[in-house]
């Protein structure tokens, strides 16, 4: 669900060009969900193929990926392996809102609203193993890497980040801050707009990085007692303390009252050692090999993209990988 530490942390816009080198390790199922909930016609339907296969996700994962390879920029993508049993809640809560949101979806329609159709269309948004499947192979074939985490792949991206196999995790959710990660970065469209949830209307956001050091310089605090906050607050683990916010746990934190509210809070030292000792996979492989044209042109072609936009991805993927190749960004970070 993302901690609301928006106006908490300590951020600075950024260009694209800033991340000319970085490798970035990307929520690999939190893109793949942001592209199937916002790539979808005037009534919330999301893009599908000829055949009515839904490919909002392989559309706006080619598209973003490749440009920001272009751009200088090497990604990696790290997908969940089994949510901790703490998450089980969260995920039920997720399946109710989306059930809720499946039969207003089925009133709008009767109803003829657009505007409600896509509103709760967007809820409604289902991201299949056999989706994960398929991009996971579409990376592989435009030679980005891909790793499965043990766990939550935040986790797993904040762990690679701070061995310095990555110089940040780009997500826009600030759990990996907790789970330790040093950079964040936020906003990183390549339009500069993000959809509104539940409108057709857009805004302009530019990337930021949130520093993990000097956030807790500035809040005075250490990265231990940040967690106890985000506990206050409430978790994807752990609901929060009835009226507690973010500037209110930091206070309490801060003023090292936090045992006053921990009886609060079940199982709160389970809930702690999901962000400080979550189990990590320390063999994976970040090796951007180059773009098999004859692998993703199967695969893009079998899932119905146009010729011309098969053959515009696959000559920006080649340039991309032979940059990389010829400037040396293999060796920075």
């Amino acid at each position: 669900m993302g901690i609301p530490f928006r106006d908490i942390v300590s951020k600075r816009e950024i260009s694209i060009d800033e991340l000319h080198g970085k490798r970035l390790a990307f929520d690999g199922y939190n893109v793949l969900y942001q592209f199937l909930s916002a790539i979808r016609g005037p009534d919330g339907t999301p893009l599908k193929n000829s055949d009515g296969k839904i490919t909002s996700h392989l559309l706006g994962l080619l598209a973003r990926t490749t440009k920001l390879m272009e751009l200088g920029v090497k990604p990696v993508f790290v997908f969940d392996g089994k949510a901790p049993d703490l998450k089980l809640e969260t995920i039920e809560k997720r399946k109710a809102i989306k059930i809720k949101a499946a039969e207003k979806l089925k009133k709008a329609t009767e109803a003829g609203d657009t505007e409600a159709m896509k509103k709760y269309a967007q809820q409604t948004s289902r991201l299949t193993a056999d989706m994960v499947s398929e991009s996971r192979e579409m990376l592989h074939a435009m030679g980005v890497p891909t790793v499965q985490a043990l766990g939550d792949g935040e986790a797993q991206a904040a762990f690679m980040a701070i061995k310095g196999d990555v110089w940040g995790v780009a997500s826009q959710d600030y759990d990996s801050l907790l789970f330790g990660a040093p950079r964040l970065i936020r906003n990183l469209t390549i339009s500069q707009r993000r959809k509104v949830a539940g409108t057709r209307s857009t805004i302009v956001v530019r990337p930021e990085i949130v520093d993990l050091t000097e956030t807790l310089t500035n809040l005075e605090i250490d990265r231990g007692k940040l967690i106890d906050a985000a506990i206050l607050i409430g978790t994807d683990f752990n609901q929060g303390v009835r009226g507690i916010g973010p500037k209110t746990s930091m206070k309490i934190v801060r003023e090292d009252k936090f045992n006053e509210h921990k009886e609060k809070v079940p199982r709160y030292q389970q809930v702690r050692d999901i962000f400080l000792n979550s189990p990590q996979i320390s063999d994976y492989s970040l090796k951007w090999a180059g773009v098999n044209a004859e692998k993703l042109t199967e695969l893009l072609s079998a899932n119905k993209f146009s010729e011309k936009r098969i053959e515009k991805a696959i000559k920006s993927l080649q340039k991309a990988h032979k940059q990389f190749s010829q400037s040396g960004l293999g060796e920075f970070l």
